[in-house]
Parts: structure tokens; C-alpha cells; sequence
């Protein structure tokens, strides 16, 4: 996550001019060594490009970067704020959740922090009347989507580097704060996610555990969640989120009646990833039949193909 120092020299170098680690420092009000320290951090993690001025010193610019770009916006649209001297890495992961309404102990257990952490982080915001309370929930104002936009971008190249250390071909499909689930695209990193321990296979690739088996078109998908259980309710959420069609959906229904999920588990689990709906039609489906309807937000398979494939696979 980007520190406080890191994101005030980001603020200052974000109209894409170049700056000595001696002028950052100056600037920031942060110490010449902790200035160097930052400006690794941030080259190693592609938001700064450098090159050698006269007497080789060093010259560091703002990279072409989601990140840099998210913040841009962030300046441009709401320039009246001192962004760097509000946002620190516990608030910009608070936020990631304030898109729609929340509890602060909802938000406090998917961050594995206390209530009053969450409050700390939020204090912030609040003084300056940025959330909008809703009984005991609090979101975002409507005005404030490039906070969000920002926070996110933030979320996402976290993840993204720590999977591309190990795997290069790695890709986000979904992340919070915590977890992540990605893609990759070789053998090779498969191989090596493989290996790890903190990263396990999820989606299709995963069905085998449960009896399942089914013939994937290229890399399995992969979860990262340190220290968490990878429940068969992740499972079926993982298989969905990025791609409904019929068959997933069928695969994802079966994996259902073959465990007998229980629907209130597995729709709390959806919430987080905007499955809701669609994991109310599956439920509709296998408990009163498929019908064919344009109200359903996911195409179902028929009575007779869920039926067969139910039958092949050995479930009841």
C-alpha cells in the first residue's frame, strides 16, 4: 500500500514535472533518507520512472500508470483538497467499501481490524463531512466517486504486483483490501502459484476436490487470502464472477446440490462480489424448477440439461 510519504511525493511530482530526491524532500517535509527509501519503493512498483541529470543526479517523474492516472482525476475534480495530507493506507482501504452503505463492524471483520480501527481510519473523512451516514452505516458522498476510483486503482496494483513477482503473467479478476483472485495465462505460472502457499486454486479448477471434475480451457483461476479458508461458497462466487454463461452457471449449480450449500451462506458470500441476484435465480431454479424467463439475470440451463448433467456426474 502506498504511504503517507509515498503519496505526498506523488502529489507533488502529479503534474508530470521532474524533481531531484533533494527537492521531494524539501517539498514533502520529509527527511533526504526517507525521501531515497520512498523513491525505491515507488520505481519498483512502476509509479516512478528516473533518469540521470547533469553530475548523475538523480531526476524522478510520475510513471504512465492507473494509479497516477486515478489520482490525476482525483486532483483535477476535487482540487480543493490536500489529498496527500488526508489519505493514509489504512483509509484508502477503508474506502474500497464505502461504495454502497456499510457497518463499520461489517468492514472491520473483512479487514481483520477492530471497530475502533475503522473509526481511526474514517475520522479523516468525517471531519470534513465526506461520508454519508445512514443510520449505522456510512458510505462515500456521491461526489466523492474519484476517492473511490483512486482507492481501488490502489487496491488493484497491490495485488497485482505481488502476484506479478511470482507469476508475470498474472491479472486481477476481483480484489478487496485482503483477498485477491487472478488469472494467469502460462503453464509455467501456474506451476509456480502452485507452489505457494498462500495462493490456491478456485473457480472450475477446484471442482475436482469435490468430486467434479471438468475440462478447463486454459489456466485454472487462483485466490489469495492468506490465513483464510477457501469455503465451497468462495468457490461458486469465483466461478461466476467474471463469466456467466450457461455453462459455469450449470457447473455452479451443481456444485450446489452436491454439497447442499446453504443459500443464506452462499448469498452473503455473493454480496461482495454483486452476485445476489444471480444467486437468488439459482436457488429459484433448483428448488422450483428451471422455466425459461427474461426476468432470471443469468441464463439458466434447461430442466432436461441439468437434469443430464446431474445424472452424469453422479449427483442426486
Amino acid at each position: 500500500m502506498i504511504s503517507k510519504a509515498g503519496l505526498a511525493v506523488i502529489d507533488a511530482l502529479s503534474t508530470g514535472r521532474e524533481a531531484t530526491p533533494v527537492d521531494l524532500a524539501t517539498e514533502t517535509g520529509y527527511s533526504q533518507a526517507h525521501i531515497y527509501e520512498v523513491l525505491d519503493d515507488l520505481l519498483d512498483a512502476g509509479l516512478l520512472v528516473e533518469r540521470r541529470g547533469p553530475n548523475n543526479q538523480r531526476q524522478v517523474r510520475v510513471a504512465d500508470h492507473p494509479v497516477i492516472e486515478a489520482y490525476r482525476t482525483l486532483q483535477s475534480e476535487l482540487s480543493h483538497i490536500e489529498w496527500a495530507d488526508l489519505l493514509s493506507p489504512a483509509t484508502l482501504q477503508v474506502c474500497w467499501f464505502l461504495d454502497e452503505p456499510r457497518r463499520v463492524s461489517e468492514i472491520a471483520e473483512r479487514l481483520e481490524i477492530t471497530r475502533q480501527g475503522v473509526h481511526k481510519a474514517l475520522s479523516p473523512l468525517k471531519h470534513r463531512a465526506m461520508l454519508s451516514p445512514s443510520g449505522p452505516e456510512y458510505a462515500v458522498s456521491e461526489d466523492l466517486v474519484p476517492l473511490l476510483a483512486f482507492a481501488q486503482a490502489v487496491v488493484t496494483h497491490e495485488h497485482r504486483s505481488r502476484a506479478r513477482e511470482i507469476a508475470p503473467s498474472a491479472t486481477v479478476e476481483w480484489c478487496d483490501p485482503k483477498r485477491a483472485l487472478v488469472r494467469v495465462q502460462t503453464t509455467e505460472d501456474t506451476d509456480t502459484l502452485l507452489d505457494r502457499p498462500d495462493w490456491q486454486v478456485t473457480g472450475l479448477g477446484r471442482f475436482e476436490e469435490y468430486g467434479l471434475q471438468f475440462f478447463l480451457a486454459g489456466e485454472p483461476a487462483f485466490w489469495y487470502a492468506p490465513d483464510e479458508e477457501l469455503t465451497p461458497a468462495d468457490v461458486v462466487c469465483h466461478t461466476l464472477v467474471r463469466n456467466s454463461e450457461s455453462r459455469r452457471v450449470s457447473y455452479a449449480m451443481l456444485l450446489i446440490e452436491k454439497l447442499d450449500i446453504d443459500q443464506e451462506t452462499l448469498t452473503d458470500t455473493a454480496t461482495w462480489y454483486d452476485l445476489e441476484s444471480m444467486i437468488a435465480a439459482m436457488y429459484q431454479a433448483l428448488q422450483e424448477g428451471v422455466e425459461d424467463s427474461d426476468e432470471f439475470p443469468v441464463v439458466l440451463p434447461s430442466e432436461s440439461e441439468f437434469m443430464a448433467l446431474k445424472e452424469q456426474y453422479g449427483v442426486a
